[in-house]
């Protein structure tokens, strides 16, 4: 009994090995369909009844349908345009955004799926040119069964291919153009002109990419090729304390009482940070002080104005936002903002909280159809997901007014001038998915007794025509079908 079994067991090896063999080689599939999932941005995964593996597409797949998104209890943001602008805002707002398209590199954003069992090897990831030099493709090579010819070929669209050392009798036709093959008897032989195929771009660009599709009988992979002009790095010194690391930003305008009693503030925990003040009252009063930098700009330019000036004038790795009316307590600590941003090199914002208030949101986005445009909405005191190795931290898209940021990347996201009264969530709105947000409990700042004036309360609160035309604006700008606070 022991030696039937024994027998059974070697015959159901030796048929699992011819079965291997000629699945890997394309030789035998099975008839029966097989649920194969297919991707759409829009609807997600889906399963498809795929009768043969030889006939799926493997793409590249683009995102030209996406579904239009729907505005749940707020206006479309196109009814505060004026009907008799609305046609012509809307040509230009399409053409805007199919420039952005192509600056954003979308063309290049596609799904390519990786087909199974394939004898080919490639680089899946992670080869990348300059534009315009000539760079060898690594990893390719065939790994298959014995044939009396085998035979290769490569094809890309913004470059050209060759092969290095071509000697005489290696078969290499298509030579220093965008359709190469290979072929050889010997296997050996022909592993070896694969590990000498090189790319050469032919299309100048800073940031692009090519795909390369490299095929041997019915097998064809798909593998992308980034173009990339290397960049310089720009770093910040950090020197040797926090007045080398941090400076104060605040954005002045009519409240200079309450201004110097912040100053005051800082001054008796930080007596040699810098301290940048961007100033757009109706009457300029001149605030002096050792180490404090004050921009006047002219009369209400706005707060988004003031931001993109006192930022622009940093000189350190981060900034400290603080507003006017803002008081350093004994336990408000820079120090604990830029810990944890040298902790995790990531981050570009960490928000703290004003007199116990964390403020804090995330941003539900939905980018529609490239006719309507998106929908996005502010979620208050919604996070994402803890930080990592701070308990008292999560990750959001926006945060309270009391915040340390990075300044170069900042910088990159900007502050619209055209918002001069009331904005804030509107920074986090452009900065989405290109900023690295946190909110940390502990990280606290005091707020002066309010005592507005009639003048700065009518700055403060802009009249309803303001708030159309901030929708109008974000209609064009952002290209949203939709927005709710």
């Amino acid at each position: 009994m022991h030696g039937v079994i024994k027998t059974l067991f070697i015959v159901i090896v030796i048929l699992t090995g011819l079965l291997t063999f000629f699945y890997f080689d394309g030789k035998v599939w099975s008839k029966t369909s097989a649920k194969v999932l297919s991707f759409s941005r829009s609807q997600g995964l889906k399963d498809t009844e795929i009768p043969d593996f030889h006939k799926i597409n493997i793409g590249p797949f683009h995102n030209d349908n996406p579904v239009p998104c729907t505005c749940q209890k707020t206006d479309p943001a196109n009814r505060f345009v004026p009907k008799d602008e609305l046609d012509d805002l809307q040509k230009r707002r399409a053409e805007e955004f199919r420039k952005h398209q192509i600056r954003t590199g979308k063309e290049n954003d596609v799904l390519i799926l990786a087909p199974a069992n394939t004898p080919l090897q490639y680089p899946i990831r992670g080869f990348r040119v300059t534009p315009m030099n000539k760079t060898l493709i690594p990893g390719l090579a065939l790994q298959t069964q014995s044939r009396a010819v085998y035979k290769v070929s490569l094809r890309v669209q913004k470059g050209l291919l060759s092969v290095l050392d071509v000697q005489e009798g290696e078969q290499v036709n298509g030579q220093n153009e965008k359709h190469l093959s290979i072929s050889s008897s010997n296997l050996q032989q022909l592993n070896d002109l694969l590990s000498r195929v090189t790319y050469t771009s032919t299309v100048y660009h800073i940031k692009t990419q090519d795909l390369a599709y490299f095929s041997f009988e019915n097998h064809e992979v798909i593998f992308p090729i980034e173009i990339r002009r290397l960049s310089v790095p720009v770093l910040f010194d950090v020197g040797k304390d926090v007045n080398s690391q941090v400076t104060v930003l605040i954005k002045a305008f009519l409240r200079y009482k309450e201004l110097n009693v912040l100053i005051n503030s800082i001054r008796q925990l930080y007596p040699k940070i810098k301290i940048i003040i961007a100033d757009d009252s109706l009457k300029p009063e001149k605030v002096v002080g050792d180490n404090i930098e004050h921009y006047v700009m002219p009369p209400a330019q706005g707060w988004f104005a003031g931001r993109n000036l006192a930022v622009s004038q940093v000189t350190t790795k981060y900034f400290l936002w603080v507003d006017d009316d803002f008081l350093f307590l004994n336990e408000t600590r820079i120090e604990s903002f830029v810990n944890i941003m040298e902790a995790v090199p990531e981050l570009d914002v960490v928000g703290g909280e004003v007199e116990g208030n964390q403020f804090f949101f995330k941003l539900e986005y939905e980018e529609g159809s490239s006719e309507e445009g998106g929908c996005i909405t502010r979620v208050s005191s919604r996070t994402h997901a803890p930080l990592p190795g701070f308990d008292s931290c999560f990750f959001v898209d926006g945060v309270v007014n009391f915040f340390l940021g990075r300044t170069d990347a900042v910088r990159r996201i900007g502050f619209d001038p055209f918002l001069k009264r009331v904005a804030h969530t509107e920074f986090f709105v452009d900065g989405l998915g290109d900023l690295l947000v946190v909110s940390c409990k502990g990280l606290r700042i005091g707020h002066q007794k309010r005592s507005h004036t009639d003048k700065y309360g009518s700055f403060r609160h802009p009249p309803q025509s303001d708030s159309q035309a901030k929708m109008s604006h974000h209609f064009f700008k952002n290209h949203l079908k939709c927005m709710k606070y």
